[in-house]
Formats: C-alpha cells, structure tokens, sequence
C-alpha cells in the first residue's frame, strides 16, 4: 500500500515560524527575511516527508498564520476597506489576521474561531455584497513549483468551496448560493494553472461534510461539485475529510467524478460500515488509520484490523487528519525511553504509515515489536482516585441552594455596583517575567528572590487595577506558564514535554501536558498567590482556576480509560483547591472552561449521549461544595455557544463570560431566546489584536448588550486572558473599558431616576 498525510505542522522543529514572525510584527526583519525563513521551513517539511518512506507528498498545507485566510485571500474574499486600504499584500494579511491600528488605518481582526473539534482556531472569512471572487495569489502555485525545484512532486491541499462557504460569514442580504458560479470557475481555473505547472492531483478539503447536512447544505455540495467536476482540466481530484463519518453525504459522494475519497478511520468508524454498502472499483479510498490528533504510538493490530474491513483493494494509507495538531519530534523531548516508546508526534507518524505498509506486505517483525509495547504494563493504577469516583452519587453534582437564592446572597455580600468591572485572569507575561521563572527554574535564584519577584508583579497591578477602578481584581497569574501546564504540573499523573508545542493559532503554541496515569492533586496549587493578594487590597480578588473539561481538552488524552473517567478524576482535584481557596477567603473563584465546546461532537445527535451528560456534570462537581455566599465565576471563548446555551446554564455558575466581540455579540440573541438565569459577561473588546478600543467604541458595545441583557445581570470584561499582550496597549484598552463601563452606568442611574 501507499502512503500519505494530510498536512503537516508548520510552526517549525523549534518554532521558527512563530519567532521569524513575531519579529516581522516588531519590525525587527523585512517581508524578504520572513519570506525565507518561512521557505526554508516548507524545504525541511518537505524533505522530512520524502526521506521518512512516505510515498505522497503534500503542499499548500502550509500558512504564515491560517489555512482558510489563504484561501480567502486567494479567492480574493477580502473585506472593501480593507482591499482598498494603502497596505502592502502581506500586511493586509495580517491585518485581517491581528487588526491593523495607526494614525490613518484602522481595520479589526476577522473573527476567530475553534476548527471543527479541535484546539486549532480558524479566522472567518466574509464575503461582501461587491466581493469578486478570482484568483489574487500565487501561493498554492508558487509552492508546488518550489517543492518540484527539490525534486519532490507534490499534491497540492486546498480547502474545498463548500468547507469555505459553510465556514464564511455574508453580508446581510447575501448567501453561499450567490458565489457559487464564480467559485467554480475560480477553482477550476485553480486546477488549468496547477495542471499546467505538471501537477497530477489535487486534494480538497471537504471536513464540513462530517457534519450533520440538511437538505439545503446536500443540494448546495451537489450543485458546487457537479459544475466544478464538469471541467476538471485532466487533474486528479482527491475530495479528503477528517473528523468523522460522512453518513449524510456517502452515497453522493461515491458517484461523483472524482478520482479518491478520503475517510477518518479514527473518528468517524462508521464510515466502516458506509463502505461495506459499495465503494467504486475506479476510485482510490485513502483511509485514515493514524490518529493525527493524539500523541500515543498507533496499536497496528487495531489499524490491521479496520483495513481488512475495507472492501476495496484500491487503498492509500493516511492520517486521521492534519499532523497540525500534534508536535513535531519526539526525538526532541528528554523523557526517559521506557516513556518515550509509548509515545508518537508528526514525524513518528510517518514512520508509522510506513511501517503499517510494510506490515501489510508481509513484514511481521514490526508488528510482533509494536504488539509487546502495548502487552507491557505502562503505571500502577491508584485505587483510591478509583474509590472516590466509585462514591459518587447524584447529589456530589448539586449546589444548595438553587441560583435565585444564591444570587440574592451574593449581591448582599459582595455590594458591587451596576455593571461591574473586571477581567478575565492574567496580565502581560513580559521577557522579565519568563526569564525571572525560567531562571527559577533551572534554580539560577532561590524561592525566596523568585517569591519577591512574582509578589512585585502582583503589588503593581493591583496597584494599578485599583487606579483605574476596577471593581473586581485579578492577581495577574504571573507564576503560570499556562492555564493547563500549570495545574498539571501540580497533579499527579501528568507528564510534560519540553518541546511539545502545538498551533493554536497564527503564532501561538500551546503545549499540551500529557495525562500519563491517574489523577489526583498531592498539595495546594494557587492558594498560596490568590491568599497573597487579597490580602493587600481591600478590593475582592477572583481566585483563578481552569476547569477540569478544558485541562482534559487541552491535554493529550489518556486512550485505556474513557474521557469521562479522565475528567471526573480531574475535576475530583480541583474540586478540592475551590474549597482551599474558599477556607482561605477567597469569596469570588473563576473556573475557566475555555475549551467546553471542543470535544463536542460533530453530530447534534450524539451531543448530550457522548459528551455534554458528562461534561456539564463534571463541571458542577467541582462547586458544588462552596458555601451560597461564593461567588462561582467561568469563562468561554472562541468557540460558537449559540446552541449549546441551555447546557451551559446547566453548569450552575453565578457569573458566566464570554468571548464576544469577534463575533458582534450574536451570543445575545441566543442568552434572551433561552431566558439564560446566569450572570453574564460578554466580552466588549478583542484582545487577540493589539489594537485599542476606543472608549465610545466599547461604550457602543456595552450598550448593544443592555439591548439584550437585563442590566443587573452584566458585567463588563476584555472577551480573554491578557497575557499575550504588551503592557502599554492592555493598560490603555482596560482604561478606557472601566471609563466607558462608568459612562453606561451613569446613563443607567440618571434614567433610572426618571
């Protein structure tokens, strides 16, 4: 059997794309200078590729910041104002991306968010009453020449049209019917230029049709492929999905010409029984076998297995999805090697696929070896953690007494005025801050210099917070490296690499920790700081948690137990710092669950039988012993929330923000519709630019949210964290956030009074 991938991650061995980029944005290297860093990187992943065995490569996968903002800007789906501003090629890429702020610019990020099931964020592109859709790039060109120059051919990856007209947003008044015409043509004058350069094959990425299709979304597909495969241009078309079965869509696919179809194995095993209704003699099945989401090494036999499911001889063997979601090289990493061998990033896969093809040829060495790996023991399983999820019982999910009666409380305890003020947890994580715990930790200063510093850190921002009013304040979270790797690396259980970084998005890594055995918390994990804190303000000082869905999210998760048990043993642990802190004064605790939304299933269907059953009790299990005078916040982001609402007010807390500036607050609607009792805090300005909100801008914000939400039932926040951002352009955005927050309140008292 051959072999592919999908795709491959782009951010470098050691990210050198996200470094080469963020000096681009400091202006501390020219377009030329990123340009070749960015070259050199698509070299060495190509040539990677090519020397591990695997027989077919890929290009276009890469991005200087997001896949579906090329394929926006090569189709030319680029907002007017932008279009026609003054900025070169390349920095109205970015702006989109990031925004764009000076003295005669000022252009807002496109809206952000999760890709499909994963930690990955996409931005949303927009098409326009007076968009013109034509090719206004070169790149997927240019890069299939280049690989060719290295005597690598390549097939080139291109998001598919209705991916992207599923994914785009449209000015009112317009629809995806509207560009279907000239997105055909475009894609196929795509396919008369990459035939005419020698290309032989295209793949198009298609993972929206892993999703539950009305019979509107089936004909638009249909109408789309029908026209776009009438002239081909004699290229190969490989129409590739990931994340799940396509059962809406199967039987439509298989008599379209197109030359293979691409299936996830991994995630969507009902595509097995798909294929057993008839697959087509004249078309290629690439299978997705290797899990490109997951870190642990594949158990051929289980991959074996599936493949001799497979009715078809005619089979390419492939990731699940895109190796962008995994880490680069294990070979990087300084576990010990009985830890290592467990363990598979994006350039042990190859190996992997390479392997499973030998092992089908007939080499059964490699599988005899892989076989005594997973016989082996890997930890001693802890029967306590068992006993405590063992005792549980319907009641360890329930707070007393209900919402009504808490709120109530709390409004008395906590006297805080309309609207009030607060953010969402961390402050800038400066160079001095890393370098001061990155010194501590190869033990270059001692815990008493390292506790000055961070209580330094803290004193000044409180300091600050006070100075402009704030009314409930952070502690800034200046001793956490990141909201997951933290509390791991307080818990047993956990384990965690060195060089493990993951695209979040555009240059962000994330680097997951690894949950390796059971867990449980072995002492205190913020209490010492949130105490510390509080104590020299007479202000109330959130203490800050990450809630035990979004620490199983955004960890590589264990495969030998279920995700539900993985996470009830999470949220046991955190369970038990809520009422440290709460012992310890803390009255107000935020519990993030940023990443709820990730793990949700694709299909509506299996929404609540597969996840949320699970996940929105687990979340409730960690407050559900706090005192009604407590104060239970969380916090939501960059996911669509719309429709999952009355699950989340299920989660019981008081006090719910969310990310909601990038997408104009649809989110409002949805609260109304759903009568949600929760608190609320939409978030009135983007942090993930550096641009600055205007006062009357974020005041024409919080008044749209007055629109909607009863006033005693808002609170004023930046829609995420603020690590990421520098200093001057937090303190200037928070400035004018807590001015425009006291402008609307006094609106509100003066009409009020009337």
């Amino acid at each position: 059997m051959t072999t592919t991938i999908i795709g491959f991650p782009r951010l470098g061995e050691f990210r050198e794309l996200k470094f080469a980029t963020e000096k681009y944005f400091r202006n501390e290297i020219n377009e030329s200078e990123l340009q070749a860093t960015a070259k050199e990187l698509r070299r060495k992943h190509w040539q990677l590729v090519k020397e591990s065995g695997v027989d077919e490569v890929v290009s276009n996968d890469f991005s200087l910041y997001d896949n579906l903002l090329d394929t926006a800007f090569l189709f030319n789906i680029i907002p007017s104002n932008v279009e026609t501003s003054p900025l070169s090629s390349l920095e109205k890429f970015f702006a989109l991306a990031r925004g764009h702020q000076s003295e005669t610019i000022d252009i807002k990020a496109l809206p952000m968010k999760k890709w499909f099931n994963t930690n990955y964020h996409y931005l949303v592109p927009k098409f326009e009453k007076i968009t013109k859709v034509k090719i206004n790039s070169s790149k997927i060109f240019n890069e299939y020449q280049e690989a060719k120059a290295l005597d690598i051919e390549t097939r080139p990856v291109l998001i598919g049209p209705f991916t992207l007209l599923s994914l785009a947003d449209f000015e009112e008044g317009i629809s995806a019917k509207d560009f279907v015409n000239d997105l055909t043509i475009a894609y196929q004058d795509i396919f008369k230029e990459l035939k005419a350069l020698g290309a032989q094959w295209i793949q198009l990425d298609e993972p929206s049709l892993v999703t539950d299709l009305s019979v509107e979304q089936k004909a638009l597909f249909l109408d789309i492929y029908h026209n776009l495969l009438n002239d081909k241009q004699d290229l190969k078309i490989l129409l590739q999905t990931y994340f799940g079965d396509v059962r809406d869509i199967y039987q439509d696919l298989i008599q379209l010409s197109i030359d293979a179809i691409g299936l996830d194995f991994v995630e969507g095993p009902k595509n097995i029984s798909l294929l057993q209704t008839g697959f087509p003699a004249d078309k290629k099945l690439y299978a997705g076998i290797i899990n490109g989401k997951n870190i642990w090494r594949n158990q051929y036999q289980k991959s074996l297995a599936i493949l001799q499911q497979l009715p078809t001889q005619n089979v390419v063997l492939n990731t699940s999805c895109s190796l962008l979601h995994v880490p680069f090289s294990i070979e990087n990493e300084e576990f010990p090697v009985e830890v290592k061998k467990h363990f598979s990033y994006a350039t042990e896969k190859l190996n992997e696929l390479v392997e499973l093809s030998e092992i089908v040829a007939g080499k059964s060495e490699k599988l005899e070896k892989n076989q005594a790996l997973f016989q082996q023991e890997r930890f001693t399983k802890d029967p306590k953690v068992e006993e405590k999820i063992a005792s549980l019982t319907p009641e360890s999910y329930i707070r007393q007494p209900a919402f009504e009666k808490r709120e109530l409380l709390q409004r008395k305890e906590f006297q805080l005025p309309l609207l009030p003020t607060t953010t969402i947890g961390s402050f800038p994580q400066t160079k001095e801050v890393k370098q001061t715990r990155a010194r501590f930790k190869k033990k270059e200063i001692d815990q008493k210099t390292y506790d000055q510093f961070i209580a330094q850190q803290i004193d000044n921002w409180l300091q600050w917070q006070e100075e402009i009013d704030l009314d409930v304040l952070v502690h800034g979270e200046f001793e956490r490296n990141d909201m997951v790797e933290y509390f791991g690396q307080n818990l047993a259980g956990y384990l965690f690499s060195k060089n493990g970084w993951v695209q979040s998005y555009g240059t962000r890594g994330v680097k997951p920790p690894i949950i390796w055995g059971d867990i449980y918390r072995t002492a205190p994990i913020t209490v010492k700081w949130s105490k510390y804190a509080q104590k020299q303000t007479n202000k109330w000082v959130k203490g800050m948690l990450t809630g035990p869905v979004t620490i199983l999210n955004w960890s590589f998760p264990r495969e030998d137990i279920s995700l539900k048990e993985s996470t009830l043993q999470i949220a046991l642990a955190i369970q038990e710092e809520v009422l440290d802190l709460e012992e310890n004064g803390i009255r107000i605790i935020q519990i993030d669950e940023a990443a709820l939304r990730e793990k949700l299933p694709l299909r509506k269907n299996d929404w609540y039988s597969e996840y949320l059953d699970w996940a929105i009790p687990a979340f409730r299990l960690v407050h559900s012993k706090v005192q009604p005078q407590t104060q239970i916040h969380t916090h939501m982001c960059y996911s669509e929330f719309t429709d999952i609402i009355p699950a989340i007010d299920q989660m019981d807390a008081d006090v719910i923000s969310f990310e909601a500036s990038r997408s104009n607050l649809e989110i409002l609607d949805e609260l109304k519709a759903n009568h949600f009792k929760t608190q609320v805090g939409p978030g009135v300005y983007d942090i993930h630019s550096p641009r600055i909100p205007s006062t009357e801008e974020i005041k024409t914000t919080i008044d749209a949210i007055l629109a909607k939400v009863p006033q005693e039932k808002i609170w004023i926040n930046p829609d995420c964290g603020l690590k990421t951002r520098g200093i001057k352009e937090t303190k200037a955005s928070l400035q004018n956030m807590t001015a425009a927050a006291k402008f609307a309140r006094k609106e509100l008292l003066i009409h009020d009074k009337k």
